[in-house]
């Protein structure tokens, strides 16, 4: 790898909605010299929000990426939404990071969308930052939020700032590890010697002659003390916490220093097997599909053909350019451990694997759609405008998951929140010219079988065909997924035509009696027969469906529903009240805490029950409510609970129908 790319930062920023992500991206830019005024959120002028929905709307729908340079080290800067509607645009940036600023509202605190993201930050394995913004607003509570940061995220977050003041009075930050001892002999202040404190004790506990030094009273040097946060920082055992008010643009160069300082540069060789993942997806009126890719191995170059992975095809780059914002500039080059924009792959999507898949970090999944809505258009002259319009959003966030219904002229989507669909509807209109509406949203249910049994199918005719199949279904443990395996012997069955059994198994269980995904099973082949002459390939792409619907229908399924963990925060006299309207909603929550004259309740509700309970909480409470939830697991709905969900397509319990329609299908 040349000394660029060791010098290079990957760093994503995240925050929860409004903790000043972007204002804080528009100031390292600023600062940087990569732009020559400051941008505003209010005024929608800022680089990363760039769409016509955010820049009305003040917040970020899109991950954007842009490149600064600070200290001679170049930085790829991903900007990510707050909102948890746009949770899949964070959970596609997290792959591909080598490091992260969290950013916390000194005012709010830790909140739903902070949490979700830690817990996510910290199951990757990504060294991470923590920037507490907002110290010039009222209410800032440094000490305050340092201790709500040690309770609910990591009581290894150290500060490596210490704050002058807050609120009006907030006059910015002190490096607390510069000092040169324990008694502060260079800034010899009172106010930083609780964060000095917390920063020597977390740093010396990493290293057993530290803490010997430590206790003996000894003095630290600064370079012993920041070689060990460095460790520390590499190994995520320590997140160091700075503090700023980045409206006013301090603490940012601060912030800055400490990514180039502490956060890791890229791994991986350019002679290395080129290797991978697209993150992002956009679409350029003139160019085409733009793919955005992290490079963790090779080199890409202009006319390069290169195999995508996921997809099983050859790919030609026709261009690489690197993007700030709005603006690109082509470089003709991808290095391992950078990111930039590949133009040329038409039919690449997002999540795709380039070249060597082993060199390619695992995915988190965050993001879970849980409600369902249908879209409507003016006219049926706008049918196909909309349905394309909904598949090209589809490439940039397959999460949509489209499902639509071609006899009934219907187009049903999943979608994460009411934020999301205004969205969407401002996106159809300013990109696509089309005005759209939605139906009210449903939840969206999940199917599983109800007990063991078996599934088969003898696809013997109409001739030529020949393939037979046995299944064994059996339920799972909740949060299983799908489990596949195969006990049949190669002779029996070939394994090219096993591999097809395997691969369309999950697409047999999109949709189970009822219309809903089935899940928590595992599904076994116990029993396969193919014939020399009569069996194509293809057989098996009609045989499996029909084979695993014939076993559910022997087995049954239950109904599973979305549940959602939740924490509540309502004054007192509140309390009594909504803790009656929580048991209605079938809420289960633990025995509430008073703190200050406020009850604190956390539990589960179903997600079925709470669709328009935000409001309600509102007016109950006369605004004094608020409420954090975010997803927890899906489980067994209570009997009298049937919702059925409109099929796609034929039922391969229609054996006849269903064999008719595949072959027009696929020799179509």
């Amino acid at each position: 790898m040349s000394a660029e790319q060791q010098n290079l930062r990957n760093v994503g920023i995240f925050a929860h909605v409004d903790a000043g992500k972007t204002t804080t991206t528009e100031q390292m830019l600023y600062l940087s010299g990569h732009i020559r005024s400051l941008g505003s959120v209010d005024t929608g002028t800022t680089q990363t929000d760039w769409l016509d929905v955010e820049r009305e709307r003040g917040i970020s729908v899109r991950a954007a990426v842009t490149r600064l340079t600070w200290k001679e080290t170049p930085i790829n800067l991903v900007d990510t939404p707050g909102h948890v509607d746009f949770l899949s645009e964070v959970e596609r940036s997290l792959r591909v990071m080598d490091g992260a600023v969290l950013i916390v509202s000194a005012v709010e605190g830790v909140q739903a969308q902070t949490e979700i993201i830690w817990q996510a930050l910290r199951d990757l394995k990504i060294p991470t930052l923590i920037y507490v913004n907002k110290l010039d607003r009222i209410g800032a509570d440094p000490l305050g939020v340092l201790g709500q940061i040690h309770r609910l995220m990591s009581p290894q977050a150290v500060p490596i700032m210490a704050p002058d003041g807050a609120e009006a009075e907030f006059r910015g930050s002190v490096s607390v590890v510069d000092e040169q001892s324990v008694e502060g002999t260079v800034t010899q202040v009172e106010w930083a010697e609780p964060y000095r404190r917390i920063l020597l004790e977390a740093v010396a506990e990493q290293d057993e002659d530290m803490l010997e030094a430590y206790l003996d009273g000894q003095s630290i040097g600064r370079d012993r003390l920041t070689a060990g946060l460095i460790d520390g920082v590499h190994r995520c055992a320590l997140y160091p916490v700075l503090f700023g008010a980045s409206g006013r643009g301090i603490g940012v160069e601060a912030l800055m220093d400490a990514v180039v300082a502490y956060l890791p540069g890229p791994s991986g060789k350019e002679g290395d097997a080129v290797s991978g993942v697209i993150f992002k997806m956009e679409r350029d009126p003139v160019m085409g599909k733009i793919a955005y890719v992290r490079l963790y191995g090779g080199v890409l170059r202009n006319r390069d053909t290169v195999l995508n992975y996921s997809r099983d095809l050859q790919d030609k780059v026709t261009q690489i350019r690197r993007v700030n914002g709005q603006k690109t500039e082509d470089i003709g080059v991808l290095k391992a451990g950078d990111i930039a924009a590949v133009y040329g792959w038409s039919r690449a999507r997002i999540g795709d694997i380039i070249g060597n898949p082993e060199a390619v970090p695992g995915e988190m999944k965050l993001a879970v759609p849980l409600l369902t809505v249908q879209v409507h258009w003016q006219s049926a002259a706008e049918y196909p405008a909309v349905v394309a319009a909904f598949q090209e959003l589809a490439d940039e966030d397959p999460l949509l998951d489209l499902q639509w219904l071609q006899d009934e002229r219907e187009l049903h989507l999943k979608v994460m929140g009411p934020i999301q669909m205004e969205v969407l509807t401002s996106i159809l209109q300013s990109r696509f010219k089309l005005a759209v509406s939605f139906g009210a949203p449903s939840v969206i249910y999940k199917e599983t079988p109800a007990s063991a049994g078996e599934g088969f199918v003898a696809y013997l005719a109409p001739k030529p065909c020949w393939a037979i199949l046995r299944f064994v279904i059996e339920p799972g443990e909740r949060g299983s997924g799908l489990v596949y395996k195969s006990l049949v012997r190669g002779e029996r069955l070939l394994e090219s035509y096993q591999n097809e059994v395997a691969r369309r198994a999950p697409e047999a269980l999109q949709q189970g009696l009822r219309g809903w995904e089935v899940t928590d099973l595992s599904v076994t082949l116990v029993e396969g027969e193919h014939h020399v002459w009569h069996t194509h390939p293809l057989d098996f792409v009609i045989a499996t469906p029909m084979g695993i619907m014939n076993g559910l229908a022997n087995v049954g399924t239950k109904l599973l529903e979305p549940m959602l963990r939740f924490r509540l925060s309502v004054p007192e006299e509140y309390g009594g009240k909504i803790m009656n309207e929580l048991v209605v909603m079938r809420g289960e929550f633990d025995a509430p805490s008073v703190r200050q004259e406020r009850m604190e309740i956390e539990g589960l509700l179903p997600v079925a029950t709470t669709l328009d309970f935000p409001a309600r909480l509102g007016a109950m409470t006369k605004g004094r409510g608020t409420l954090t939830t975010f997803f927890a697991s899906y489980r067994e709905c209570p009997p009298d609970v049937d919702v059925s969900r409109t099929r796609r397509g034929v039922n391969p319990l229609d054996e006849a129908k269903f064999i008719l329609a595949m072959r027009n299908a696929l020799s179509g």
